[in-house]
This record gives structure tokens, C-alpha cells and sequence, in this order.
């Protein structure tokens, strides 16, 4: 094969870049493609709540739930690949079966953000990505998912839609164009730069405060 192309999981897209492009595809391109990070508040935040779900390979029965945390998922599909912060499989005559236990079960990915809920449209994709990939993988059919938000510590109930999957491939389809080009986007600033971890990398205070003509004219004749 004489390009690059999706030869194996290495060339998967990450499932968490699906939320990154929705807010900003530059900031996902910086992440993604130029391997670009810079921690602040939140994202620290959201990394210990995130820590706290992910344990590896630990299963919990609870009555009629089976708990799975940090599932890992994929989608060939897709061609795409990630972790479920918990994955909860309820029993049901309907289900699946699984692996080591007698019982079927239905299963509903639950994604964990640290904020209040706003159920915009990235929570709400990126939670049917990893829905996408449980279908896939488990050869079955979800129709709810779950966003749990740490603040309130309560979880929203998520309709997994036809509508929203087309979505998800639609914006897996831009990425993985970029991903191919290994184009960056220009700059398009808003009020949602402020929130934005790579701001200083992505707007340097120059972008700011001056034009590329201005700065490159300034240091000419210092």
C-alpha cells in the first residue's frame, strides 16, 4: 500500500477528538494531529473525575447490573478507538450474552463530565460514538446512554438516535480528512477561546495584540 491509510488500530482516530472538533477544529488539530497539549483548571479537573471511573479491567455486580469502568472500544467502521468511562450492563431476557456468565444483558455506555448539564450537541455525540462501538463490538442494538455531571452528581438520561449517529460520521469523515492532509485550521476566534486549554499555544500574545505585519515590521527596526 503506497499511502499511509488505516492499515491497523494505530491509524485509528481517538473517540475523545470527536468533542475536541466540535468545540474548535483547530484546537483539535493541535491535539491530534501536532501533538499539542497544555493542562489548565478544567482539564485537570475533568482528568481526576476521569480517574475515578477509569479502573482498568475491574468488573462490579450490582443486583441486576453488571458495572464495567474504563472499557476499552473501537470502531472499524468508523476507524475509530477509545475508552467508555463505565459501561453498564443490565439483565435483560432481550440482552446479550457475555462472556462467564449465564445471564443476557443490555448494555449503556455512561460518559462522566465535570460541569453542569448542558447537553450540547459534543456530550451528546461523543456518547453516541461509544455507543456506535459497543454496537459493533457487542453486535447489538442501544437506544440510551448516560452523561453523568459531577457537579450536581446526577446523571442525564441520552436518547442514542439515528440522527445522531449520521452525525458522528459525518464529523469522523472531516477528521479523518484532516488527519490524511495533516492540516491544521487557521485560526476563528470567539468567546470560547477563553475556556480553551492551548489558548497561548493557538494565540500567542502577538495574534492578540497585533497583526503578523506589524509584529515582523517592529522587530525589523529595533
Amino acid at each position: 500500500m503506497s499511502s499511509k491509510g488505516y492499515k491497523d488500530e494505530d491509524d485509528y482516530l481517538m473517540l475523545s477528538g470527536i468533542q475536541h472538533f466540535q468545540f474548535c477544529k483547530r484546537q483539535w488539530a493541535l491535539i491530534h494531529i501536532e501533538q499539542q497539549w497544555e493542562e489548565n483548571v478544567r482539564t485537570v479537573e475533568g482528568q481526576y473525575l476521569h480517574r475515578k471511573a477509569d479502573q482498568p479491567f475491574t468488573r462490579e455486580k450490582r443486583g441486576n447490573k453488571l458495572i464495567v469502568r474504563a472499557m476499552p472500544v473501537k470502531s472499524n467502521e468508523l476507524k475509530i478507538t477509545g475508552i467508555c468511562d463505565v459501561v453498564e450492563f443490565i439483565k435483560d431476557d432481550n440482552g446479550i450474552e457475555i462472556n462467564g456468565l449465564d445471564e443476557k444483558y443490555i448494555a449503556y455506555p455512561v460518559e462522566y463530565k465535570r460541569g453542569k448539564p448542558k447537553m450540547n450537541d459534543s456530550d451528546i455525540l461523543q456518547l453516541t460514538a461509544q455507543a456506535m462501538c459497543l454496537e459493533e463490538m457487542l453486535l447489538c442494538e442501544i437506544n440510551m446512554g448516560y452523561v453523568f455531571y459531577n457537579e450536581i452528581k446526577h446523571r442525564v438520561e441520552v436518547p442514542i438516535t439515528q440522527n445522531d449517529k449520521n452525525k458522528v460520521r459525518i464529523i469522523v469523515t472531516k477528521m479523518q480528512g484532516y488527519y490524511r492532509r495533516r492540516h491544521t485550521p487557521k485560526v476563528e476566534t470567539g468567546s470560547f477561546c477563553k475556556n480553551c486549554s492551548l489558548q497561548h499555544i493557538c494565540l500567542p500574545k502577538l495574534m492578540n495584540k497585533r497583526s503578523v505585519k506589524s509584529y515582523i515590521e517592529g522587530k525589523i527596526h529595533e
